[in-house]
C-alpha cells in the first residue's frame, strides 16, 4: 500500500510539472506561439489524461483493498 501512495505522489508531481510547463511556455516545440486558447486546450488534454490515471489508480485501490480483506479472512 505504501508503494501505491508513493506512485500517486509521483503522478501528482508529474502532472503538476506538466501544468506549470504548459502555463509558462511562450512557444511550443514546433515554434507556434501559445495563445490563451491553445494553453486552455493543452490544460484540457492534460486533465483528460489525469482523469484516466485517477480512474486506473482507483481501480487498483479497490483491488488492493479486496485482496487485503480476502487475505485477512
Amino acid at each position: 500500500m505504501k508503494i501505491w501512495w508513493l506512485l500517486n505522489i509521483v503522478w501528482l508531481i508529474i502532472f503538476a510539472a506538466g501544468a506549470v510547463f504548459i502555463g509558462v511556455r511562450k512557444v511550443d516545440g514546433a515554434g507556434a506561439v501559445q495563445t490563451p486558447e491553445i494553453k486552455m486546450l493543452s490544460f484540457g488534454i492534460l486533465a483528460v489524461v489525469f482523469l484516466f490515471v485517477i480512474l486506473f489508480q482507483l481501480m487498483q485501490l479497490a483491488i488492493i483493498h479486496f485482496m487485503d480483506k480476502k487475505r485477512i479472512q
